[in-house]
């Protein structure tokens, strides 16, 4: 196993810059999630590492290694990649043990690591297929199958669940994290979808226009987002962000009114108040309230989302419980505790109020 290590990473496609200095450090044995909006950056530093797209300035090492200058197949490492990109005229075995065949490894030894692959990822009775007679996560199966029995350093996966239907993302969701606790190798996951960062990883860096935007676990990052991105990427759905005013000691929310705070020096600050959809309280037992009229009542079961139209006219997202009875057109009062609020400067900075 090995950890990552990026120092000032620039990448340039002629004069276009899209990677501007990223330095990121990856623990030996984490499983770290990059996740950010399509065109952040963030399969383009997968692949730097991968040693599959030169870096233009910077330095990457593989544990102790700068691997700048090592070809992919020198670094030790194994990528699972969105599209499955098995060989269709070979059985599933075949595919598995290819790698290893060209390395020309001894067959027995093969044999070995193909075994102990298909028993990892439950693929035994496949391994005479070939691949147009499998599912979709049967095929994915096999590609993490094939960078298994490499025993890689290293794995990076490139939106390996992205061609997967819903219900099979969910499953295979859980299966890469069983398969991490039981390999314990560094792993690194690119992705769009916050869920997948989210119920995965061990640690989350939040990319946006190729620059890091807040690392950090799961609960880091939905508890104490450190800016309005952050705050509106990470959670589904998304942070309600609220317009906030403060003048002579009092701060004033379109919809809330004024309202007085616990008059700390920050408080002044405070351009943005962001509240998820679950920390409303309905009802006025809150520090604030304001009343709203129902618009919209998605009912998925356990919980409701309703949407609601504020007496100011700003549109807000509240998470009811399932058992509730709403319907379009009611009324509904809200409030929100200030101590389940985020709090934002005019830059969409985290203040700490």
């Amino acid at each position: 196993m090995a950890g990552v290590t990026l120092q000032n990473i620039y990448k340039r496609f002629g004069s276009h810059e899209v990677i501007h200095g990223i330095d990121l450090t990856i623990d030996d044995g984490e499983f770290v999630v990059l996740v950010g909006p399509s065109g952040c950056g963030k399969s383009t530093i997968l692949r730097m590492i991968a040693g599959i797209s030169e870096v233009s300035d910077g330095v990457i090492m593989i544990g102790e290694r700068i691997v700048n200058d090592i070809p992919a197949f020198q670094r030790n490492l194994s990528m699972v990649f969105q599209s499955y990109a098995l060989y269709p005229h070979m059985s599933v075995k075949k595919n598995l043990a290819f790698g290893l065949t060209n390395l020309k490894m001894p067959k027995r030894e093969i044999d070995k690591r193909v075994r102990e692959a298909a028993e990892i990822l439950q693929i035994n009775e496949l391994m005479d297929r070939k691949p147009r007679q499998l599912s979709g996560g049967q095929k994915q199966r096999v590609a993490i199958g094939r960078a298994i029995v490499r025993e890689p350093e290293l794995f990076l996966f490139d939106e390996p669940l992205s061609n997967l239907d819903a219900e099979l993302r969910v499953q295979m969701r859980v299966e890469l994290a069983g398969l991490y606790k039981r390999l314990g190798t560094t792993m690194i996951y690119v992705t769009h979808d916050q869920t997948e960062a989210m119920t995965m990883a061990t640690r989350i860096v939040v990319l946006n226009n190729g620059r890091i935007e807040q690392t950090g676990t799961p609960y880091e990052l939905y508890n104490s987002p450190e800016n309005l991105f952050v705050a509106g990427f990470i959670g589904s759905p998304k942070m309600n962000i609220l317009k906030s005013a403060y003048d002579d000691g009092k701060f004033s929310v379109p919809g809330f009114g004024n309202f007085k705070h616990r008059g700390d020096a920050a408080s002044n600050k405070t351009a943005f108040i962001g509240v998820r959809p679950e920390q409303f309280i309905i009802g006025k037992n809150g520090d604030i309230s304001a009343q709203g009229i129902i618009e919209l009542v998605e009912y998925l079961g356990s919980e409701f989302y309703i949407y609601v139209r504020l007496d100011s006219g700003d549109s807000i997202l509240v998470r009811a419980h399932g058992q509730s009875q709403f319907k379009s057109g009611d009324n509904i009062d809200l409030s929100i505790e200030f101590k389940n609020a985020h709090f934002f400067d005019k830059d969409g900075l985290w203040i700490d109020i």
